[in-house]
């Protein structure tokens, strides 16, 4: 009888546990009044939350990046800009004479802005932030790529919120960058 109940255990134990939710660290706006976070419910089941301290702003069930992307806030609560440390590869080639030396893997969407509907208002791609020639700072990994300096080992200060409500980073070769909402 009690070995009958020890495979039982054993049986139930090795069942995969259902999978716990799962938050980006918040950040809070320049002003103070608004802060942001994604929260990942399963895989491919996110909601991005806009809070301010009396409750809930805004929500949209979306996935528009991880729990390990840096999210920022703007001043009036109304846009989000999403950064990805840890970048997807992109696969395609870019068209064109000036992209012909350019790796397809460089053809990576990095940095996008959503608003409260979770529309792209706007997008970075890796090549408008790190000049082709600095393309060989960037770090590879088999998937993905680390393009920001002060994350993931990489070197350097961290991607920031100025007072005045502007993202500033530095990319791995060096160059210092604003992100406006």
């Amino acid at each position: 009888m009690s070995r009958s109940a020890l495979v039982l255990m054993m049986v139930l134990v090795s069942l995969p546990a259902e999978a716990a939710e799962r938050s980006s660290r918040a950040r809070v706006s320049a002003n103070g009044t608004f802060s942001v976070r994604l929260v990942e419910e399963a895989p491919d089941k996110c909601t991005l939350e806009v809070s301010k301290e009396s409750g809930p702003a805004w929500k949209v069930k979306q996935c528009v990046g991880g729990v390990d992307d840096l999210y920022f806030v703007s001043n009036d609560g109304e846009r989000v800009w999403v950064l990805y440390p840890l970048a997807p590869k992109g696969t395609q080639k870019l068209p064109g004479k000036k992209y012909k030396k350019v790796p397809a893997w460089a053809n990576t969407v990095v940095a996008v802005e959503v608003d409260r509907q979770g529309a792209r208002v706007q997008q970075r791609g890796l090549l408008d932030l790190v000049a082709q020639k600095e393309l060989t700072e960037v770090r590879q990994m088999s998937q993905h790529l680390k393009w920001l300096e002060g994350l993931l080992s990489v070197p350097g200060k961290g991607p920031r919120l100025t007072d005045a409500g502007r993202i500033e980073f530095e990319t791995v070769g060096g160059k210092s960058h604003q992100l406006q909402f």
